[in-house]
């Protein structure tokens, strides 16, 4: 007969403020739908590594709770990054004529060829540049407000860029326009890192690619939703403009009345506020049916091995040479990310179709047509990465947008020699918007958080978000310049980068389906050379990776009668 609560042994909590004890879970390694690693306890059920395998972590088991948040931060959150990329597309005529128009009322003459294009891409990419400063200030939002908190507390930021570019023109200002657009940009730099880290972090090991990838359909959902909402017969009039830039408060509302409701991050809970009631608690929402005590004692085991490490600035992230593999991992996939050409298809579509023929009529029809593409292969990804994994879905998605970025150069040459190379030339687009939401939109931001341990993940998305936001502003300030001076030649420079990314990961990034934290940080380990070969625990590395103890101290004395 099983043990009632009141006699079953403790385990002493090493740290915190809140809570003394946690009631441990017996040991039944006769129950057939519990089973753990090799190496553990058989006397307590606890694996050498601290991790344990519920039944429940299965797809079947995913709770309401979990998908509720997965929707309400990634259609509130991710789903803006990708309306705002292509937002500006179809109205680009009528924002330039407003530009003009301004201009020659404030100065008596309006604005050459150059100039506009000039100002025009600084409204493109002045979006980057928000990214890049929300990029930068993750680390020390998450530190102190949460996960969950700085997703809502970021909001205001929407709500004020959205009234500015609605009443940019009321008010005859292109400034508010390029400040609207900056200010958004620095609640999807973010959004963009924060999102895939709280689902990251609330989700079980076996679902955390499924709801890792989420964030990356509603970024694809908000290029559609953009391109939908930008046809003439909806919002692409030129009286409609502003309205159809500020239409980004609308999601951001529905997430600011709903999220606050859900809990925080079980992980920031218990490893960084020592709360381990609260822990309990938001576990419970997560992980309905299921035992959760597992769990909590996978994170106690990591909060041990990090108790002398407070979180790791970027400087210290940069310098420390234990986790230089993952570092060095992340910089080449998030940098991959944006130098593929991918934003500049999404920002220059119109204008990729129109140099391919297709008639002005039909361009916006097609545009809508790769949107509905990108939707599809975001759920592909989405569907299929805990039954392939992750390296699958990133080198095939990098490879495919390799070639077809060679095919559009190909097809652009040799449009005038034969007819049907403008359809080649539009197959190769939606080729890469296909290859690129089927991996490389999402998976670089789960590996993000699973190639770190809790207290060097902040810096690690600050780097990552830092250096995507960096390339992404590249990218969208040089291309109409780069596609002038190159022509189609300019989309073999992002062929030789995809192809180049496709053949880092396959060497370097192991796959981490199904693996812990600490797992992961072992399998990098031994590309140190500081893998000890007959233990399962690593050397301190800086407090990085540490399972000097690798068992939870048991205190059967402290049971009441």
């Amino acid at each position: 007969m099983a043990a009632s609560p009141r006699q079953q042994p403790m385990v002493r909590r090493r740290h915190g403020t809140h809570g003394g004890t946690i009631p441990h879970r017996q040991s039944h390694s006769s129950d057939p739908q519990r089973r753990t690693t090799q190496g553990g306890s058989a006397s307590t059920g606890i694996p050498a590594l601290g991790v344990s395998i519920p039944d429940c972590i299965h797809l079947e088991h995913l709770t309401g709770s979990l998908l509720a948040v997965a929707f309400l931060t990634s259609f509130g959150s991710s789903m803006l990054y990708g309306y705002n990329l292509a937002v500006v597309n179809s109205p680009s005529k009528y924002i330039k004529d407003f530009y003009n128009r301004t201009v020659m009322s404030r100065n008596g003459s309006g604005l050459d060829r150059e100039a506009l294009t000039l100002m025009y891409s600084l409204t493109v990419s002045v979006f980057a540049i928000g990214g890049l400063i929300g990029s930068l200030m993750v680390g020390i939002l998450v530190t102190k407000f949460g996960r969950k908190g700085t997703i809502v507390n970021s909001t205001i930021l929407v709500f004020i860029a959205g009234s500015l570019m609605g009443f940019s023109r009321i008010c005859g200002s292109p400034e508010m326009v390029m400040f609207g657009r900056l200010v958004t940009g620095i609640h999807s730099g973010i959004s963009l890192s924060v999102v895939p880290m709280y689902l990251g972090e609330i989700a079980p090991k076996n679902l955390r690619g499924f709801l890792g990838l989420m964030p990356s359909i509603f970024i694809c959902a908000g290029v559609f939703t953009a391109q939908i909402l930008g046809l003439h017969e909806l919002l692409g009039k030129e009286e409609h403009w502003p309205l159809f830039l500020s239409l980004v408060v609308v999601p951001t509302f529905v997430q600011l009345m709903m999220l606050p409701w859900f809990p925080e991050s079980p992980r920031y809970l218990l490893i960084e506020k020592h709360n381990v009631h609260a822990t309990i608690t938001a576990l419970k929402w997560y992980r309905a049916r299921c035992n959760i005590q597992a769990e909590i004692e996978e994170m106690q085991e990591e909060q041990r091995s990090l108790s002398s490490v407070d979180t790791v600035s970027v400087w210290a992230l940069l310098f420390d040479r234990s986790v230089r593999w993952q570092v060095l991992s992340v910089v080449v996939i998030n940098i991959g990310m944006q130098l593929s050409g991918i934003d500049a298809i999404w920002f220059y579509t119109n204008d990729i179709f129109r140099n391919a023929d297709i008639p002005v009529a039909e361009i916006q029809y097609t545009t809508v047509g790769t949107g509905a593409i990108e939707i599809v292969a975001g759920l592909i990804g989405c569907f299929t990465i805990e039954r392939l994994g992750r390296r699958p879905l990133i080198i095939g998605g990098f490879a495919v947008m390799g070639i077809c970025c060679g095919g559009i150069t190909l097809s652009l040459f040799l449009q005038s020699y034969l007819s049907i190379m403008k359809y080649v030339s539009v197959g190769c687009v939606v080729g890469i918007i296909a290859g690129f939401c089927i991996g490389p939109a999402g998976v670089p931001f789960l590996i993000t958080a699973e190639l770190f341990k809790q207290s060097h993940r902040p810096a690690a998305y600050t780097v990552g978000g830092s250096l995507n936001w960096m390339a992404n502003f590249t990218i969208g300030f040089i291309f109409p310049f780069l596609q002038e001076s190159a022509g189609s030649y300019c989309y073999l420079v992002f062929s030789a980068v995809c192809l180049t990314v496709a053949t880092y990961v396959f060497f370097v990034i192991p796959e981490t389906k199904n693996k812990t934290f600490v797992e992961i940080s072992q399998m990098f380990a031994t590309k140190e050379g500081i893998l000890e070969s007959d233990q399962m625990k690593l050397k301190k590395m800086n407090g990085y990776g540490a399972l000097e103890n690798g068992s939870l101290d048991f205190d059967s004395s402290s049971s009441t009668p």
